[in-house]
């Protein structure tokens, strides 16, 4: 099945489009499913903008999701410097407990049944399984 593609301009406001596009691909998941796409897809998108592509309206943040296994798989991309995601401290860490920010990718890893960072980190798979498929 072909997904349509969502491409967004690096303006924080745009994170409102996330929602509307996971709407319109209509997936036939239940509500606590669809939550954790939504959050998940949303942490992505939010961190291309400001740390991918440093809130840069001439930089884009590109959305492909493709159906994989039993399950659909949702690409991020940003078109910024990329980061090293096995450098990102621990947040559950005592010392970080009370920090504001940076938890994005440790919620996307918790909510998604799979994830992967590709292209230097300019680009996050996450993959979300419709079934009880192991």
């Amino acid at each position: 099945m072909n997904y349509p593609m969502l491409t967004i301009t690096s303006n924080p406001n745009n994170i409102l489009e996330v929602e509307h596009y996971l709407k319109q691909l209509n997936f036939d998941v239940d509500a606590e499913k669809f939550a954790d796409i939504l959050v998940s897809l949303t942490e992505a998108v939010n961190n291309a903008i400001i740390h991918g592509n440093k809130s840069d309206e001439s930089k884009k943040v590109h959305i492909y999701t493709h159906h994989k296994g039993n399950g659909v798989a949702f690409c991020v991309i940003d078109e910024g410097n990329g980061f090293n995601p096995g450098r990102l401290a621990d947040p559950t860490c005592e010392e970080r407990l009370e920090c504001c920010g940076g938890r994005g990718v440790y919620i996307m890893k918790a909510l998604s049944d799979d994830i992967c960072f590709r292209h230097d980190g300019r680009e996050v798979e996450m993959y979300f399984r419709f079934n009880s498929e192991s």
